[in-house]
Formats: C-alpha cells, sequence, structure tokens
C-alpha cells in the first residue's frame, strides 16, 4: 500500500487508527547473550519487518551502521522486484541488509532495536496498515552464531513476558539477498513529509533517539 495510493491510504489510516506500531515502541532488556564478532571487520545483518522504508530509516541513524540497504530476501531472483513482491506469494519479505562495524555495535543492540523501535514482532504477516507475507516479521541469518543470538534474545523475551502477545519473529536461512529498486533506497530520508512515513516511521526515527540516546546519530547513513 504505497506509491501512488500512500497519500489517500496514509490519510484514512491516521484517521481510523488512534495509534501506529510505532508510536508503541519500548526498551527491552539487552540481549543476555552477545559475544563478540569473531572477526572485526564489517558485519551484515538481514531483517524484515513491515514497509523496508521505515526498517532502512531506522538502522541509518544507528551508530556503526555504515549502509543499511532495502531489499528482498526469502524469494528467488526472479521473483526480486517490487511488482511481484507486492503480490503477497513470491516467498519474499521486504527486507534490509545492515552493514555495521561490530567494534562500535554490537548484534545484540541491532537486534535490541530491531525489537524495541523498528518494528511490532506481535504482528502476523502484516505490520499497521501494511498486511501479507512480504510485511512478515524475520531475521534471516547468515550463520550459526548469528542464528543462537537471534533465537536466545527471542527465548529471552518470550521468558520475560516483555510483550503482552507472542512474538512471532521468523528465524529463516539467508539465501540471498536482493536490493530494492533505487526509488525505494532513502525513502524515509527523502520523503520525510510524505503522510504514510510522517505517521508510520517518523515516529520510529523519534523513538531510537529518545530511547536509545547511545546509539542514535544524527546524520543518517544514505545508500547513494
Amino acid at each position: 500500500m504505497r506509491l501512488a495510493a500512500a497519500l489517500v491510504a496514509a490519510l484514512i489510516i491516521f484517521a481510523a487508527c488512534p495509534a501506529s506500531a510505532a508510536e508503541r515502541a519500548i526498551v527491552l532488556p539487552a540481549p543476555a547473550y552477545d559475544p563478540p564478532a569473531a572477526s572485526g571487520s564489517e558485519q551484515r545483518l538481514v531483517v524484515a519487518g513491515g514497509c523496508f522504508w521505515g526498517v532502512q530509516g531506522v538502522f541509518q541513524h544507528v551508530k556503526g551502521v555504515s549502509h543499511a540497504m532495502s531489499g528482498y530476501a526469502g524469494g528467488g531472483k526472479e521473483a526480486a522486484r517490487y511488482d511481484k513482491v507486492s503480490q503477497g506469494d513470491s516467498g519474499h519479505a521486504e527486507s534490509v541488509e545492515i552493514t555495521y562495524d561490530p567494534k562500535i555495535v554490537s548484534l545484540g543492540e541491532l537486534l535490541r532495536v530491531y525489537f524495541s523501535v523498528a518494528h511490532d514482532p506481535t504482528q502476523l504477516n502484516r505490520q499497521g496498515p501494511d498486511a501479507g507475507a512480504q510485511y512478515r516479521s524475520a531475521i534471516f541469518v547468515a550463520n550459526a552464531e548469528q542464528e543462537k543470538v537471534a533465537r536466545d534474545y527471542i527465548q529471552q523475551l518470550s521468558s520475560a513476558q516483555a510483550f503482552s502477545a507472542p512474538i512471532v519473529t521468523t528465524l529463516e536461512p539467508l539465501k540471498a539477498f536482493y536490493p530494492a529498486e533505487v526509488y525505494h533506497q532513502d525513502y524515509l530520508i527523502r520523503h520525510p513529509a510524505q503522510p504514510y512515513i510522517v505517521y508510520n516511521d517518523m515516529p520510529k526515527i523519534d523513538h531510537l533517539k529518545r530511547l536509545f540516546p547511545s546509539l542514535y546519530r544524527e546524520s543518517p547513513a544514505l545508500t547513494n
């Protein structure tokens, strides 16, 4: 629900919804298991949590992130196009590939932001106004250590009943990540006044700044 219909849809949503998922951000405990990366070189993490515009925008404002790219993960190469993914049956989720320096920000800290601010992990196959499997909550794990950190953190949050509903985030093997079309990149940064962004995504940036001041940086890491 974006592009040509986004302006009308966002105005309807604004009038109908008293609070968006972004407005329900909370500070979660840090992961109990968050070991240093085996290598000091840049690492990558691919996550999905609704429209990639907002997720990308959040991580572009996190210290230690050098690059956050909107794209597609979970499906095949031939379906890695917006028109295909938006149909909901491609296997893909709108995703963001986060490139980060583990000496500045850890995997666990990124996951803490992901679960606390970037999206609502209790919504199944939707985020706010956007519904479909392409908007699912998912972490695409690249290796066994990534999977353990993510799985342990989900278990930690579930055991602590950090949310009022079960966490539905899936852990899926990262087979490939396909960058989205150019017009999707840096969308939040380039269109901060677009109603969909104002209502659904800008609050996420405000929450990141307020709830995680030590991780927030004012100048975003742009893709272009």
